[in-house]
Parts: structure tokens; C-alpha cells; sequence
């Protein structure tokens, strides 16, 4: 039963809280990014965390889903799945967290990246898959991986350059550096140092505190018990 709350002598039923459903802090790139979308929007929300046997989480963490279901965010009578869709909703139910640049091409932009994110970097996925406690020095990265950095690389050194940082669209942070900041740390468990710019955009993401206060969770998390994840069982 809802709990009860009184305002102005007339007894109203309190908003279940907002719920957003994720799986692995460690290994789940799209959990990462659906709840700094949450946070970038102020939105009080509880976290479910889904057992590493749950089929949907399971296939997301092997790349073995069709469909990404999980961050999965519940509010006020929403049931939203897909990250881009969760963050184009928070942008619309809290105007004021400014989550797109209020400049049009700025704002065109960044849908562009971030649907780019959203839907490409297949060969970087793959083949360095999230895993917040891993440290892989001198990786070695075939063609496709490369290409996907090298093209991660560019999208980063044009922003900046275009909106001067530190942020991708400009002094302050966007959807787009929610659907990076995951990119980035990939980057850092497998030893990927690029130059210039991107280095900078590396250290602004490691610097934010919800990612700092993410990986500290992640840190802390119960490992699962899927053995396809281990490290050195796939390399």
C-alpha cells in the first residue's frame, strides 16, 4: 500500500519513488550510463540491482542480448529501457538540469555522438568489454578496436576544440559525457593512453564525482558468478 501523506487536511497517496533496474556496476557499461543520466538530472531515485542470474542481465554482460533491457528506469507511470530514451525523458521532466546545451548546433551535436555511441564501436565492446577491476597493460588492440578508438578519439578532439571543453559541448556536462563516460574507463582498465585533447577529456570524466562514486560501488560489489567474465579465461 502507497504511504499516506496530509496536505491541507486532505489525506493524498505519496509517488512511489522512481526505480531504475541495473545490472553489474562493474561490467555493465549501459547501467553506468543510465544512472549518471539520473543523476545529471537530480531525479531522487532507489537502485535494483539485478541478480547476475537474471537472463536479461546475464545476456547484456555476455553480449549476447538483441536488445539492451537493462537500465531500466520506472517514474511516474514510465517504463523506459533504452538509454537514449531515458535521457531525452529526463531532459523533458527537468528542463532545469540543462542535460542538452541550449545552443542548436551544440544540442544537434550532441544527439549526433550520443546516438553514434549508442548504436556503433561494436569492435570496442567486444573486445574490451567493461570491467572496472581490471588493469591490462599493453593490451593489444586489433584493427577493428583501433579503428573504433581512433574514431572515438576524433569525435572528442572536435568537440573540444569546437566548444572548448572541458566538457564535450562546452563548460558544462551533457548527455553525450554520460554516454563517454564509460568509453573512458575502458580506456583506463586496458591500458588504451591516447594524446592531446582526449587525455584532458580522460582526466575531466575520472574526475567526475558520480563516476568516482560509481566505481567506488563497482569496487565493492559481490563479483558474479559468471565465468565467461573472467579475464583470463577470454585473453
Amino acid at each position: 500500500m502507497a504511504e499516506r501523506t496530509r496536505r491541507r487536511g486532505v489525506a493524498t497517496a505519496k509517488a512511489p519513488p522512481a526505480v531504475l533496474r541495473i545490472s553489474s556496476r562493474n561490467y555493465s557499461s549501459w547501467s553506468m550510463r543510465g544512472w549518471l543520466l539520473c543523476r545529471m538530472a537530480g531525479l531522487e531515485f532507489e537502485v535494483e540491482a539485478a541478480s547476475a542470474e537474471d537472463p536479461t542481465s546475464r545476456a547484456e554482460l555476455l553480449l549476447q542480448s538483441s536488445s539492451i533491457l537493462l537500465p531500466c528506469l520506472r517514474h511516474a507511470g514510465a517504463e523506459l529501457w533504452d538509454t537514449l530514451a531515458i535521457a531525452e525523458y529526463l531532459n523533458e521532466e527537468f528542463p532545469e538540469a540543462r542535460m542538452m546545451p541550449a545552443e542548436r548546433v551544440a544540442r544537434a551535436r550532441c544527439r549526433a555522438v550520443s546516438g553514434e555511441m549508442h548504436a556503433g564501436f561494436a569492435a570496442l565492446r567486444s573486445t574490451l568489454p567493461m570491467n572496472l577491476r581490471a588493469f591490462v597493460p599493453n593490451f593489444t588492440l586489433w584493427s577493428g578496436a583501433r579503428a573504433d578508438i581512433e574514431r572515438i578519439n576524433w569525435i572528442w578532439t572536435d568537440c573540444l576544440e569546437r566548444w572548448g571543453g572541458p566538457w564535450l559541448l562546452g563548460a558544462e556536462k551533457s548527455v553525450a559525457d554520460a554516454m563517454y563516460a564509460p568509453v573512458v574507463l575502458r580506456y583506463r582498465s586496458y591500458d588504451v593512453r591516447p594524446d592531446g585533447a582526449p587525455a584532458g577529456y580522460m582526466a575531466t570524466i575520472l574526475a567526475w564525482p558520480e563516476v568516482q562514486e560509481w566505481i567506488e560501488a563497482a569496487q565493492r560489489e559481490p563479483e558474479p558468478h559468471i565465468v565467461e567474465l573472467d579475464l583470463e579465461a577470454e585473453f
